[in-house]
């Protein structure tokens, strides 16, 4: 049985070489990255059986966004079409005192015509965990009630059905999100979320420590998995577990949150405590900060070695 499947919209993400920016820029590195893809591969790395399910143009990006994914070792399955184009988006990392830069152009994307009939809908009821990105909602009408039709199914089994806010303000509003997302958490197990795109999202107020069990409680979440740059949360059955970021060289931190939800998953799948979840989540987020492009290539016995250092020694 396929332990876990993500479904969602993979994007073609372009940086320039080296420090450069976008304005100026005469190449460019090219990354697929989208958060589902992302989670897929974190997951895989700890050997969790990950399938990523979406839908791609036809096209030599659609087909470069699924060759990258097999090099990292997940499975994939895409309806290919004949109409739509690839998603990009254009990243330009920070460098003090810039801002990083990002431009999303998913407009016209295939994925946002990905309906139930274009997945494997028996795979997704059959998995021990399923989990989807509020930023695939944000693409359609279409494929936001795609997004709810796969969460209801992973509910409908014996697994677990994960959501990430994943808030993209260039996608829709923060009322907009609201209301689509709140709509399909009756079907949801475990949230994870920023505490940012909470308070934003969900229109909360206050710490993670009192967003977490506020939120659980309003919308009986069986767990609340919240990040921030000072480390990660994790709310279940009425305890709180925390640990603080680890201080890291940083080189890319465009797949860091990705990186924990996917090693968080891989961990609960594999019948970890959430505490122990978290502790390999939040390495797993300080290793990806090192590597340059979105995908976590990290070892699972870097991650084991790294999160037993910081547990004895307190974070």
């Amino acid at each position: 049985m396929v332990e876990l499947v993500t479904v969602g919209d993979t994007s073609l993400r372009l940086s320039p070489s080296g420090n450069g920016r976008l304005e100026t820029a005469t190449d460019v590195r090219m990354h697929a990255t989208g958060t589902e893809s992302n989670v897929a591969v974190a997951a895989s790395r700890f050997g969790t059986d990950a399938v990523w399910l979406s839908k791609l143009p036809d096209t030599p990006l659609g087909r470069r966004v699924v060759s990258e994914l097999h090099e990292h070792g997940i499975e994939t399955q895409v309806g290919w079409s004949e109409a739509g184009r690839q998603g990009l988006s254009f990243y330009e990392p920070p460098r003090d005192p810039r801002n990083r830069v990002r431009i999303d152009d998913r407009e016209g994307a295939a994925a946002a015509t990905m309906t139930p009939g274009d997945l494997d809908m028996e795979l997704i009821q059959s998995a021990s965990g399923v989990f989807v990105a509020g930023s695939t909602f944000a693409l359609s009408e279409t494929a936001a009630e795609t997004g709810e039709a796969v969460l209801r199914a992973g509910t409908g089994s014996e697994g677990a059905s994960a959501l990430e806010l994943d808030y993209r303000p260039e996608l829709w509003s923060s009322g907009d999100a609201r209301d689509t997302l709140t709509d399909v958490f009756d079907a949801v197990d475990v949230l994870f979320a920023s505490e940012d795109d909470v308070r934003d999202v969900l229109d909360r107020s206050g710490q993670a420590r009192e967003l977490a069990p506020s939120v659980a409680a309003e919308w009986d979440f069986r767990m609340v998995v919240l990040t921030s740059a000072r480390g990660g949360l994790v709310y279940h059955d009425g305890v709180i577990h925390d640990r603080d970021a680890i201080e890291t060289d940083t080189v890319d931190e465009t797949g860091q949150h990705d990186a924990f939800v996917g090693a968080f998953l891989a961990a609960l799948l594999d019948g970890e405590e959430p505490d122990e979840a978290l502790s390999n989540a939040v390495a797993t987020a300080s290793l990806a900060r090192t590597i340059p492009g979105p995908l976590a290539t990290v070892d699972a016995e870097e991650v084991e070695r790294l999160a037993e250092t910081f547990d004895q020694r307190g974070f």
